[in-house]
């Protein structure tokens, strides 16, 4: 009989976990494999269930723009297979959906992933529990990854103590935890996961070839990252910007941004409305950007050497990141068509001005070929096809 969580813990009163109807063989046809026992009884009865205010345990669901459990499991096996790569050769771990490989079924507040060993039977119920630990664990040593003899429910029954039990076979448990499980706070409104249907490749071969290799400038941007139907420029014009900012802005820049508008390229770098005529304009972006940078400059000019616009071959902003860098140009001379780009990186120092022009450094970025410091980039086992993709903003999503 399958242990219940009920057994050793008992559920918040406050937060009640809620089951979500979950289609298991649908979400076992799309894995690949059959699930354990244990965990579907357990998202059956209880859902997506934060235990002992530690844990989250993640079961196929869904709440929009919070979580997708099909894009949960691909991003999570995608970061600990580039962390994987600090251990030796022979000692990664193979990731789903290689054969054998570790399956996550949930997280920690402290940045911990948990997952199934799925190398250890060809039965489910058998597979025991694999933590990657990021925080400082009592008998961890300086190894991140632990491979322990419990499976799903023993493991969580294990957190549940009073004290540390040292030694504790085969490796550091998270805990003590509190024996108590809620539903998760951020999925209060989760629903039924469907598993995506099969896709044919948005390229054909041919196709990946321009995009990926032959192909220049806008064109191959194109194909490679499909721009919007309608750009999303502003309501004003290029001469009523040119005259705010003092100055005509690079051609190139323009064709791009009449095919583009303003939106996020990969989920990373922004681009605001040029042409807006309400707040926030494009104008108070460039101000407050190199205020910002006044300001570190005054304080440390080592680390931050660039004068800024309208001072000659000034930093002249116009796209930022996420994480805060900032795209720009060096207005040196008097044709803008010339001005070199230049990174100011967030968290690494001041290069050089990049060696191609905006749409050049867009495609070499997009294919994954352009290694500029701070640069967010995709990994050496990432689809560059997948990783090209432009989302435009409406007015909406800049207020």
């Amino acid at each position: 009989m399958t242990e219940d969580l009920a057994e050793f813990a008992e559920p918040d009163a406050e937060r009640p976990p809620t089951p979500v109807p979950v289609d298991w063989a649908a979400v076992e046809e799309w894995l690949g494999t059959r699930l354990p026992t244990d965990y579907k009884v357990l998202a059956d009865r209880y859902g997506p269930v934060d235990f002992g205010e530690f844990l989250w345990i993640h079961v196929p669901c869904v709440q929009p723009g919070r979580f997708d459990y099909g894009q949960w499991l691909w991003a999570t096996h995608r970061e600990a297979r580039i962390d994987a790569r600090e251990l030796p050769a022979g000692e990664r771990p193979l990731l789903h959906p290689e054969p054998g490989g570790l399956l996550a079924w949930g997280c920690s507040r402290g940045s911990d992933t948990l997952f199934w060993d799925t190398s250890v039977s060809d039965d489910p119920d058998e597979w025991t529990v694999v933590v990657t630990h990021q925080g400082p664990v009592p008998g961890s040593g300086l190894l991140p990854w632990h491979r322990y003899d419990l499976t799903l429910t023993g493991y969580l029954r294990h957190t549940v103590r009073d004290s540390w039990e040292l030694p504790v076979p085969p490796g550091p448990l998270m805990g003590p935890l509190p024996g108590t499980f809620a539903r998760t706070a951020f999925l209060d409104t989760a629903g039924p996961w469907t598993p995506p249907a099969p896709t044919a490749p948005r390229l054909t071969e041919a196709e990946r070839r321009v995009a990926l290799e032959t192909g220049t400038g806008l064109d191959a941007l194109r194909l490679l990252t499909p721009p919007p139907a309608e750009p999303c420029l502003g309501d004003g014009t290029w001469e009523g910007l040119f005259e705010q900012l003092g100055t005509p802005l690079p051609g190139e820049y323009v064709r791009l941004m009449e095919t583009y508008g303003s939106g996020c390229w990969s989920g990373w770098l922004r681009f605001p409305e040029p042409l807006r005529t309400t707040a926030p304009r494009f104008t108070a972006f460039v101000d407050q950007t190199l205020e910002a940078y006044e300001s570190l400059r005054s304080g440390h000019p080592q680390w931050y050497p660039l004068p800024t616009f309208p001072a000659p071959g000034g930093f002249l902003p116009f796209a930022d990141s996420i994480d805060g860098d900032y795209l720009g140009w060096l207005t040196e001379g008097d044709r803008p068509d010339d001005w070199p780009l230049v990174f100011w990186p967030r968290h690494a120092d001041q290069g050089p001005p990049l060696e191609q022009g905006l749409i050049d450094t867009l495609l070499a970025w997009q294919r994954g070929r352009l290694s500029t410091v701070g640069l967010c980039v995709p990994d050496e086992d990432d689809d560059p096809v997948e990783f090209a993709a432009f989302e435009a903003f409406g007015e909406e999503d800049e207020d």
